[in-house]
């Protein structure tokens, strides 16, 4: 169908803006701030936060599944942890400075293969709701279970060690990700561009008929779209972005271990996505980022009671803020907007 008809044929949901509407520019304006926080802090910050812009990675998989196809996924660990395996495997093979380039494609195609192959059968098998958070619930269980029980390859409960990137540019030479400063340049430009991405599909066709099945499922099959084969897709890319950040983030911790894969961390990813706004891709990416900032300061200062202390917030927002912080600060944003004579408010 063209795009007119499918404009047409999804007037029953809101519509989608245009690429450098709504949230666009504030994505810039914090993507250039962070470009410039190595200027003016070091250690720590530069340290830690290229690994909370990977958990955010994460979470913005989930929330181009959940937030814009209605699908709730348990399994977006799994195929992290997968992505985290498969880096470290093919760094060991031992392929030179040229193989990173193989070991980061690699991570990213066995996460979208893990949740397309899954979700192929799944959702052709007409698989919804409930049925599909259980099942993959059940796909991190899996994911764990092989990752201990398979101790010759992927360490066990030990764990896997994982080597820091090294960039080759064949004649060109190489560059080494070793140092913080060089890691932090490299994580923020990809979680930059892969939001980015994200951003200009959701507001595509392909978005808009994503929106559509999420509002009405059953309209959209019987207006001529296959439901099921868009699903997949979504499915096969949101596991293709988490297996993407799985590896990076096994080699900036030097570390992958078969709690990334489980229930616990994935249930954490849907905490993230739901405080951040499933609605907003860079609301769940903030999520991710600001959460897991906040888990790891309360676990230092309050041990015993960080998880409580998050496990109050979650209560909090979803009670009074249903849509997330990105919805709560959407509609702060309305509210300042001036209006127009008849009433509507720019912008």
């Amino acid at each position: 169908m063209s795009d007119a008809a499918v404009k047409q044929n999804t007037v029953f949901v809101r519509p989608a803006s245009s690429f450098w509407g709504g949230e666009t520019p504030v994505a810039v304006v914090v993507f250039l701030g962070l470009a410039l926080l190595p200027l003016f802090a070091g250690g720590y910050p530069v340290y830690i936060l290229p690994q909370y812009l990977l958990f955010g990675l994460l979470a913005l998989s989930l929330g181009l599944l959940w937030g814009f196809a209605g699908i709730v996924s348990f399994g977006q660990a799994a195929f992290f942890a997968f992505g985290g395996y498969a880096m470290g495997l093919v760094l060991q093979a031992g392929l030179g400075p040229e193989g990173t380039w193989l070991a980061i494609a690699v991570a990213t195609l066995v996460g979208g293969l893990l949740a397309g192959i899954s979700g192929y059968f799944l959702f052709s098998a007409g698989v919804r709701a409930t049925y599909f958070v259980l099942i993959t619930l059940a796909l991190s269980i899996i994911a764990e279970q092989v990752a201990v029980s398979q101790s010759q390859i992927t360490g066990g409960w030990n764990g896997m060690f994982v080597d820091r990137l090294s960039l080759g540019f064949g004649p060109l030479g190489e560059v080494a990700l070793y140092q913080d400063v060089a890691a932090y340049y490299f994580v923020l430009p990809v979680v930059a561009a892969v939001y980015f991405a994200a951003r200009a599909l959701t507001v595509a066709r392909f978005g808009k008929i994503l929106v559509g099945i999420r509002e009405n499922e059953d309209r959209m099959e019987a207006l001529g779209y296959q439901p099921w084969v868009y699903k997949t897709v979504a499915f096969s890319l949101s596991g293709a972005i988490a297996g993407l950040a799985g590896g990076l983030y096994a080699s900036h911790s030097n570390f992958v271990s078969p709690s990334l894969a489980g229930v616990l961390f994935s249930t954490e990813v849907v905490v993230w996505v739901a405080l951040g706004g499933r609605l907003s891709l860079f609301g769940a990416l903030a999520g991710g980022v600001l959460v897991s900032a906040l888990s790891n300061y309360l676990s230092s200062i309050a041990p015993q009671y960080w998880q409580l202390i998050v496990g109050l917030v979650f209560i909090c927002v979803i009670v009074f803020f249903k849509q997330g912080l990105a919805g709560l600060f959407a509609d702060l944003a309305a509210h300042m907007l001036p209006r127009r004579p008849g009433g509507q408010r720019h912008g």
